[in-house]
């Protein structure tokens, strides 16, 4: 059956489905089991939702599976109506996407109200990326991705709570809230620099909570370069703690060419990306003398 064929199918089985729960609600209903017709109908809206989902008209899948979801919760199934919703999240993620952070939000009251915390976290992770990408609201992103961190520690899933926490991290920098991503880096590179497996990683974080440090204050930096290294006496031989030594140095000289120079050595071996590029090139604005024109760091 060809797209349209399907969506006229489902058109009708939506008709269907509303047919059954307003007979559900009769004066006779409980002679005649009022909710058989209900679950009946909970059957049609999924098909429908289906259906929409294959002639790709999405906002029309996510309402039909929005009408599953009230009727599971009417039926007392928690944990079918939490599905449904989640589907229809999915489903309007391609056409709409603050309703489908409205189904996903529904979703995660169910969840959580079953104690399903690791699967409520999950669906914050999905809205943030939501926030992320298409509707580039990043205050509402950090604040799903602290939402999920919380739950996943709850939960003692403590990598993935990490990996939420180096999210907000990463974008608290930008917004220029340093404190909080400096105590995040630290708080990860602490955890991570006693396994044997994450322990190549903290050396990164300890990196960006200094470099956070610097841009607030030269001095600050220093002393939490020799407090990382005290902590983590394999940073100091990466090539990461050599850089920020440089740089250190470069600023306390005013030179910003020894600054340059230094980033683009560190550069050519391992690429620098488009945040602690942005970082960077925040620390080498104070070194710039008044009115010189900013130079590019490579």
């Amino acid at each position: 059956m060809d797209s349209s064929g399907k969506e006229r199918e489902a058109v009708q089985l939506m008709a269907e489905a509303e047919k059954r729960v307003k007979s559900s609600h009769s004066f006779l209903r409980g002679l005649f089991g009022g909710n058989t017709r209900v679950e009946e109908a909970c059957e049609m809206y999924t098909r429908a939702a289906n259906m929409f989902k294959m002639a790709k008209n999405w906002s029309a899948a996510g309402n039909a599976f929005c009408q599953a979801a009230k009727l599971h919760m009417q039926l007392q199934s928690k944990h079918d109506s939490a599905t449904s919703f989640v589907d229809a999240g999915n489903a309007y993620k391609k056409a709409d996407p603050q309703e489908a952070i409205n189904c996903l939000n529904a979703a995660i009251d169910i969840y959580t109200d079953m104690g399903r915390f690791t699967i409520a976290a999950k669906h914050h992770i999905t809205i943030a990326e939501i926030y992320e990408t298409e509707l580039v609201d990043i205050e509402k992103a950090i604040a799903h991705y602290e939402q999920s961190a919380d739950y996943y520690k709850g939960e003692e899933s403590n990598s993935s709570a990490n990996k939420c926490l180096l999210k907000v991290a990463a974008y608290a920098a930008q917004l220029e809230q340093y404190q909080k991503a400096i105590e995040i880096y630290e708080q990860v590179g602490t955890n991570t620099m006693d396994n044997p497996l994450l322990k190549y990683s903290a050396k990164d974080y300890f990196f960006k909570a200094a470099l956070c440090h610097f841009i607030v204050d030269e001095l600050n930096a220093k002393l939490a370069l020799e407090k990382y290294e005290e902590m983590f006496p394999a940073f100091t031989d990466s090539r990461e703690c050599k850089l920020l030594k440089k740089l250190l140095e470069a600023h306390e000289e005013q030179n910003s060419e020894a600054y340059t120079e230094a980033v683009k050595e560190f550069d050519s071996i391992s690429r620098l990306d488009q945040w602690l590029t942005t970082m960077l090139l925040r620390i080498k604005k104070s070194i710039q003398e008044d009115g010189e024109v900013e130079g590019d760091l490579k």
